[in-house]
């Protein structure tokens, strides 16, 4: 069992129920997993480096320096796009809270529409791991439920492109290795069934075990 990861308010838990492990995705990997900041980011360096070729190599011939100048226009939007994504990463982590108990699966998210999913045990179906280099990882879950969950509403805790059989996921959460040990140990001892109440054989007494005998008369 794992202590809890960073400070967090306190569960209302009902009697019985107790807390195995809770933590928040990792501002980094949503960054870089959630919002693609490196994708961005060569976009970016390949736009800088095509219009400093079209002014080198274009009709006008002009020199590197004047081209370099030219094409540093894309930094400030550069900029913007970086500031912007690193910023909603940031309050994406910090406003999510994953929490594993002996009985369920919270996901409590929402920046500015605060949000809970519960999903107990008996609704999962099955459960899984992506691993990071960096230790952090992604655990999917499926679920079976009556109820239809909206991919775009638990955005972006979900795995990507499954928009009509919609998985909860927590994602880039630090440790998950660890995390997913826990979570399937919990997943086992809860579908394990009860044991069987266990009942001892009181003795007999010997004078119960034959009926008395009864007299006829006379």
């Amino acid at each position: 069992m794992t202590a809890p990861i960073g400070n967090f308010e306190e569960l209302d838990l009902p009697k019985g129920e107790r807390l195995l492990w809770q933590g928040r995705p990792k501002a980094r990997g949503v960054a870089v997993r959630v919002f693609h900041m490196r994708l961005i980011a060569c976009y970016f360096v390949l736009l800088f480096f095509a219009r400093v070729a079209v002014v080198v190599n274009g009709f006008e011939h002009k020199p590197l320096s004047v081209a370099i100048a030219n094409a540093s226009g894309v930094l400030v939007p550069f900029a913007i796009a970086m500031l912007l994504l690193g910023g909603l990463a940031f309050l994406y982590s910090r406003t999510t809270r994953y929490s594993v108990t002996n009985r369920r699966l919270l996901l409590q998210f929402g920046a500015v529409l605060p949000m809970t999913l519960n999903v107990p045990f008996s609704q999962v179906t099955s459960a899984a791991v992506r691993e990071h280099r960096d230790g952090s990882g992604d655990l999917p879950l499926s679920v079976s439920t009556d109820k239809r969950l909206a991919f775009l509403l638990l955005w972006p805790h979900v795995r990507p492109w499954r928009l009509t059989r919609v998985e909860p996921m927590l994602r880039c959460v630090p440790q998950a290795r660890e995390v997913a040990d826990i979570l399937a140990k919990a997943l086992e001892a809860a579908s394990a069934p009860a044991p069987e109440p266990v009942t001892t054989a009181m003795p007999v007494p010997r004078l119960l075990r034959q009926p008395p005998a009864i007299a006829s008369a006379a």
